[in-house]
């Protein structure tokens, strides 16, 4: 949410920025219910199949941003970028049944 905000601020003068900042945060929103998902359901090896593939998505994204942004290290991408592997590891040990 705070995403969306942010972006609006910053980009409300500019509608081609503002649409893909506010699609970014849709999808990270998707990404996040799609991991909820998952976690309710840890025998759906489909589903954690479905969240690996798009924690991977994200991590190129984050990793793409981050060098755009002459930084991959910065706060930003780095926040994403540790988040999103820890979810990633987590749909891989539901996909492969290794689930306590």
């Amino acid at each position: 949410m705070a995403h969306g905000l942010g972006s609006y601020e910053a980009y409300k003068n500019q509608p081609m920025n503002l649409l893909w900042a506010l699609s970014a945060s849709f999808a990270v929103c998707l990404l996040a219910a799609v991991n909820l998902l998952r976690a309710g359901r840890k025998a759906d090896r489909a589903l954690a199949w479905i969240s690996f593939a798009g924690c991977l998505a994200w991590i190129g994204f984050v990793v793409w941003f981050g060098m755009l942004i002459g930084n991959v290290f910065d706060f930003r991408p780095l926040v994403h970028l540790i988040l999103t592997l820890v979810l990633a590891v987590f749909s891989l040990r539901s996909a492969f049944g290794r689930t306590s």
